[in-house]
């Protein structure tokens, strides 16, 4: 039971550090999905794409040229018109499960009817991702692609990454969710994906015009007189004093008797910590816990405030990101 127990979370820590290289081999294929590879038999069985708003399909129905159709555009509402049975629902079917529903109807007017679906033009809106992700970007999908599959083709996780994931999925797409109409935001925590040791809840479907998004730790800044200032990743408990070992440390003429911790709020600076980092070095003094958009600020021993400047992150717009096809 004990090494049973091992090999779980071996195998869950193993999965985490493969979502941070943008590796799949921890999802249980017997060959890794990659925008080159899109993997094993039985996964592509299971992962036909859906069929969206926007994209052409042609529809042949045999021995019957007049009711067959090239280039059928599938409507904002998710349907396409033919012959005889006028509006047909096509939205978030695969072309087998299409071409059987239009088999059923045409059964009304023809005696065994054999209907094959194709699809033409992969034209629905493309997924985004962004955030803590290393190659944000958008995917036209030409199948059905898992939320971990889109994350690693997007290149892993970064290492801001809190773990926490934000799907938000496009007005028009919420006719493929079986849920209430009105709930367009899903969340998802890495680890509960990655933790079922039959991978399946892992398998969240991805639906076009989705937006991913990874969202990032919140950040601790260093400042001042250290050896290099920096934006630590709030992923785990963090002191004063680590958080200043992690900028390298202090320079000399640093006032260590008062480091000062400005506290941030949504709306601006909500206060401000002395904390002598002598006494706390000699356990004399509270290593203080920080807080998420903590600034920590080292200055010299003559008074003078070193306030190094902190670049914003700017995160592309969609528009302006590369869009890649997943094939």
């Amino acid at each position: 039971m004990r090494s049973s127990v091992q090999i779980k979370l071996s195998k869950g820590a193993l999965c985490f550090v493969a979502l941070l290289t943008g590796s799949l081999g921890c999802l249980g294929q017997s060959t890794p999905v990659t925008p080159d590879n899109p993997g094993s038999a039985e996964i592509a069985n299971a992962s036909q794409y859906q069929i969206g708003p926007g994209d052409v399909l042609d529809i042949r129905v045999y021995n019957r040229p007049l009711l067959s159709r090239e280039s059928v555009r599938v409507d904002e509402n998710g349907t396409i018109r033919l012959p005889l049975i006028n509006e047909v629902r096509a939205a978030c079917l695969t072309e087998g499960e299409l071409a059987d529903s239009i088999t059923t109807s045409y059964r009304e007017y023809l005696k065994h009817p054999h209907v094959e679906v194709f699809i033409k033009d992969y034209q629905s809106k493309p997924v985004v991702v962004v955030g803590a992700v290393r190659e944000p970007g958008r995917f036209q999908m030409q199948r059905r692609v898992h939320l971990v599959e889109i994350i690693s083709l997007a290149g892993g996780l970064t290492e801001q990454a809190a773990g926490r994931i934000q799907v938000t999925h496009a007005l028009d797409q919420g006719m493929c969710s079986a849920r209430d109409a009105g709930e367009q935001v899903e969340w998802y925590e890495m680890k509960e994906l990655l933790a079922s040791h039959s991978n399946r809840k892992a398998i969240v479907p991805v639906r076009p015009g989705d937006t991913i998004n990874l969202l990032e730790a919140d950040k601790i800044y260093v400042i001042g007189n250290v050896v290099n200032p920096v934006a630590i990743p709030l992923k785990e408990e963090v002191t004063i004093s680590q958080a200043v070992a992690m900028a390298g440390g202090t320079l000399p003429a640093s006032n260590l008797d008062s480091v000062r911790i400005t506290r941030q709020s949504a709306a601006g600076p909500r206060g401000e910590i002395i904390v002598n980092l002598k006494a706390v070095s000699q356990k004399k003094a509270e290593d203080i816990r920080l807080q998420g958009n903590d600034i920590v600020e080292v200055q010299t021993s003559t008074g003078k405030r070193i306030m190094q400047g902190l670049l914003n992150s700017i995160v592309p717009t969609a528009t302006r990101l590369p869009l890649r096809i997943i094939p």
